[in-house]
């Protein structure tokens, strides 16, 4: 058996309220951090199941990324910790993620049941407009992932694609200053496997951090990693707090967003890459589109380049899970285009650009159908690159839903 994309870790429920005032004691406000398991709000399994019935958790981590990449016709597994319970053998958040997945053709084969920790659960201040949200993770079986169990997993599903999330939000999977993820990456690639890493480290109010030029322990993770993953993308405020921690903090005021980008991935590919006749890719994501730079098998290096989103109209219903939606959108296109993206011959703003619709797509569908906005890959792939009407493009966009129309410049 095999499949194109395995997708490891962080397997969370979102719970997303008005009243979660607790959250903004524990974050700070519109803060967000990781907690532990012992501070978690001892909110009953019968009223965690309440909310999901009500509409008020989603399925994070994963969530924001396997189904995406499977609506467009790709085989994808998901392998994951969940908390033991009384829901069919799992607890309340844990059986919802399980079938969730399910419901949208994931294969859940490799789902590691936890004695004692509960499934993930992030708690959402959610206050409406433009107020930034607190956001409170407690990782609970995602701290004890074990890469030597999931290297069963990579052996048995045979991917073409791995996908770990997150360094820097579990305590096992982070153990050894980050260098078993490397090495567990290393191993992969060994298998001829191409692999995709985010870094997601919830630590304090971002700005305040990046103004004060704070560095952040978690950070420091990357350094076995960088050298050996294939593709790695972060937001452009994660950038600042990432560069501040690996070399001397900088005033950023002092640059503006194309110096900033630029900059931070030509720090980041000089001091992490070496030939090793790998196609790499890194980038940056912005509120428009993202910057990219890539090294093709030969050791040429291109970019960095920005590629501009073509999809940024409409209304935006919830920006939680766009960075993953985005690498939901590159991972589907460069697997759909593998050996391309392997000899370096692929159209890599093109694969930014699938990003960036997948991005726009997800955060204007409703939160209580994430998935539905998007469609097979020749869809997409049309759309990208532009082979429909002006009418036919808005007709499609319409067709996927009233609530998120939308056009492309």
């Amino acid at each position: 058996m095999s499949v194109d994309v395995l997708v490891l870790n962080t397997a969370v429920v979102d719970f997303r309220r008005s009243d979660f005032e607790f959250v903004d004691g524990l974050v700070g406000k519109g803060g967000l951090a990781k907690c532990k398991t012992k501070d978690m709000p001892s909110y009953s399994q019968e009223q965690l199941n309440q909310w999901i019935k009500q509409g008020f958790a989603t399925a994070g981590g994963p969530g924001n990324t396997a189904p995406l990449i499977a609506k467009t016709g790709l085989k994808v597994a998901v392998g994951v910790n969940l908390g033991k319970g009384d829901f069919d053998g799992l607890d309340a958040q844990g059986r919802y993620f399980y079938d969730i997945m399910v419901d949208n053709n994931i294969d859940m084969s490799e789902t590691y049941i936890h004695q004692q920790l509960p499934t993930g659960i992030t708690f959402i201040h959610e206050k409406g407009g433009k107020e930034r949200e607190g956001i409170a993770y407690f990782p609970n079986a995602n701290n004890d992932f074990d890469f030597e169990h999931f290297k069963q997993a990579v052996t048995r599903l045979n991917p073409k694609i791995l996908y770990y999330m997150y360094s820097g939000l579990s305590d096992k999977g982070d153990a050894n200053n980050g260098r078993d993820l490397a090495d567990f990456i290393k191993w992969s690639r060994s298998q001829g496997i191409v692999s995709i890493v985010d870094s997601h480290t919830l630590a304090g109010e971002p700005h305040k951090l990046i103004s004060s030029g704070t560095p952040v322990a978690e950070y420091k993770l990357l350094m076995p990693l960088l050298p050996v993953v294939d593709l790695f993308f972060t937001s452009s405020d994660e950038a600042k707090i990432i560069e501040n921690t690996l070399r001397s903090p900088r005033d950023w005021t002092a640059f503006d967003e194309v110096e900033t980008n630029l900059h931070f991935l030509d720090f980041l590919t000089k001091r992490f890459w070496k030939n090793d006749s790998r196609t790499k890719m890194f980038g940056v994501t912005v509120t428009n589109g993202a910057y990219e730079k890539h090294m093709l098998p030969d050791g040429s290096v291109k970019g960095p380049t920005k590629i501009e989103s073509n999809f940024m109209a409409g209304d935006v219903i919830d920006l939680i899970g766009a960075g993953d939606s985005f690498r939901a959108g590159l991972v589907a296109y460069i697997t759909h285009n593998l050996d391309e993206f392997t000899t370096g011959s692929m159209n890599f703003a093109e694969a930014i650009q699938t990003g960036n619709l997948f991005a726009a797509l997800f955060i204007k569908a409703p939160l209580h159908d994430r998935y539905h906005n998007i469609k097979s890959y020749e869809k997409i792939a049309n759309v990208v690159r532009g082979g429909m009407s002006y009418a036919t493009f808005y007709d499609l966009m319409a067709e996927l839903s009233e609530d998120s129309r939308f056009i492309g410049k």
